[in-house]
């Protein structure tokens, strides 16, 4: 879907596991009225939306197997708790992006509870069923592992029935089948409920590129098309961003329906680098999946990331080094796009997979009896022994809270990092793939960014075009601030540069 270029268009995002970051009542269990009450520590921090993971009633704790697509699960509140958070968030200024699942739904949804009645059932066709003959005969009996799925066997039993249903991710989510026309027109009622009866601003869009199972998955980017129009006839200005788990080439032709995907390439692409400590053309790389994703949509938005609800924390990646998880930070906020911070990575928390490990609580304090902390798991990788909790980093100027929030108020404040649209950025080469460098021009004023990925100091000889850029206005390395003085670059650091003449005094960290 084309957005208008002058629609506003968030530029810090901040994804919230909704069960894991703030508890209102005393049950352990993150809620919508523990993100109101955090409010004010998310604007502060700078973030300008908010991805809530599911919401809807659901038999999981992640919530991704929706049991009811109009209503709030009672563990997180009620509809009206909803409304107040959009309210209060919209006064701050901080749009909300609802998690729509719309590939599969819970087992206990009533339109399966309905087709898995029999044939003749009028949900039937709302999800896909097939005999064990015609699943043999198609050779669709099992499947290749992605990193979407670890399902092999994606067809499930239903008791008396000589059919199976199709669940790509679980056997308790059955997929849905839009074949049905009936189906697609509950999709357009759920829809027009949230964007105009609720008022949310966007969707983050599930499993985007599984809407079609694998034997029709050229057809899942039809389906998009469906969706936008259903959207441009009621919000035109609602947003869309999409996970789209794979290879730039197959992401990028659902720019055409959508405004925004996750750049999943990206992701893996920086953890790579930071544990290897070296470059890997990553600016090459980037500016050529921009080029193709331009090709669908002029006005595509990039959605950029370190790490999601689905990957290890970024922290565990580079084994809880500061100063990687600084430079991670560095980079993510400097390059083009539009970044999602996952909640607690501006803390430094860690965490690997399995799953539950991934979506620990958040630490508010030290205080293992504060009102706030959920306890639905025990953390195991991000305890007060770990990592030092939001209040104790809040007041300390080294921390990982205040480097997230020194870089945020840059790239909000700097035209030539703040830019979404047609992404600005050329390489910069500094003739050594451990240092990453790369140039951000604007009409108003252009930077130079340049990171040293190693654990050694390194020599500065930028290209003769860029001499001219001496004064700094970021840097994590203490040894540089006002004017460029020496040629080199402490571990881990990040110096931003901008020409000489004129310029405001540097944000150091200091």
């Amino acid at each position: 879907m084309i957005k208008d270029k002058s629609a506003p268009v968030p530029k810090i995002c901040y994804e919230i596991f909704v069960r894991s970051f703030c508890d209102s009542n005393g049950d352990g269990i993150g809620d919508l009225n523990g993100i109101i009450s955090q409010l004010d520590y998310l604007a502060d921090l700078g973030i300008e939306a908010l991805w809530l993971t599911p919401v809807h009633p659901s038999p999981s704790y992640h919530k991704y197997d929706v049991a009811d697509y109009y209503d709030i699960d009672p563990e997180y509140g009620t509809i009206d708790d909803f409304k107040r958070l959009l309210a209060a968030a919209h006064d701050r200024g901080i749009a909300i992006y609802l998690d729509l699942i719309v590939n599969h739904t819970s087992t206990l949804h009533p339109w399966f509870s309905e087709a898995k009645k029999g044939p003749e059932n009028a949900f039937r066709n709302f999800y896909w069923w097939k005999s064990e003959s015609e699943i043999e005969a198609l050779g669709i009996s099992k499947r290749d592992i992605s990193d979407d799925s670890q399902v092999v066997y994606p067809w499930h039993d239903n008791v008396n029935d000589e059919e199976k249903y199709y669940g790509l991710f679980y056997v308790g989510m059955p997929d849905l089948n839009y074949h049905s026309e009936e189906l697609k027109e509950e999709i357009a009622k759920i829809i027009r409920f949230w964007l105009l009866e609720i008022g949310v601003d966007g969707f983050r869009l599930d499993a985007a590129r599984h809407i079609y199972p694998e034997w029709e998955k050229d057809l899942s980017i039809n389906f998009w098309e469906f969706f936008a129009k259903e959207i441009r006839e009621c919000r035109p200005d609602a947003f869309t961003v999409a996970e789209v788990w794979a290879e730039t080439e197959e992401v990028a032709p659902y720019f055409k329906y959508l405004n925004a995907t996750f750049h999943f390439d990206l992701s893996f692409a920086l953890q790579r680098m930071l544990i290897a400590e070296r470059d890997e053309e990553i600016v090459e790389k980037l500016l050529a999946s921009f080029a193709l994703f331009e090709k669908y949509n002029p006005l595509f938005i990039d959605a950029t990331m370190l790490t999601n609800h689905d990957q290890d924390r970024i922290g565990s990646v580079v084994g809880g080094h500061i100063g990687k998880i600084k430079l991670a930070a560095s980079i993510l906020l400097t390059l083009p796009g539009q970044p999602y911070l996952y909640y607690g990575e501006e803390l430094g928390m860690l965490g690997t997979k399995p799953d539950p490990y991934i979506r620990e609580p958040f630490l508010w304090s030290e205080h293992a009896d504060d009102t706030r902390h959920t306890n639905w798991i025990e953390a195991h990788f991000s305890t007060p022994n770990t990592i030092a909790p939001l209040s104790e980093q809040m007041h300390d100027p080294e921390s990982v809270f205040n480097h997230y929030k020194t870089l945020i108020r840059l790239r909000k404040s700097e035209p030539a990092l703040a830019q979404i649209f047609a992404p600005n950025l050329h390489r910069i080469c500094l003739h050594d793939d451990q240092m990453l460098a790369y140039f951000r021009p604007h009409v108003e004023r252009s930077l130079v960014i340049i990171h040293n990925m190693s654990g050694y100091s390194k020599n500065l000889h930028l290209p003769e075009d860029k001499t001219g850029f001496t004064q700094i206005i970021f840097s994590t390395d203490p040894s540089h601030s006002g004017e460029l003085a020496h040629e080199t670059l402490a571990p881990y650091a990040t110096l931003i540069l901008a020409p000489t003449t004129g310029q405001p005094p540097a944000v150091t960290e200091q």
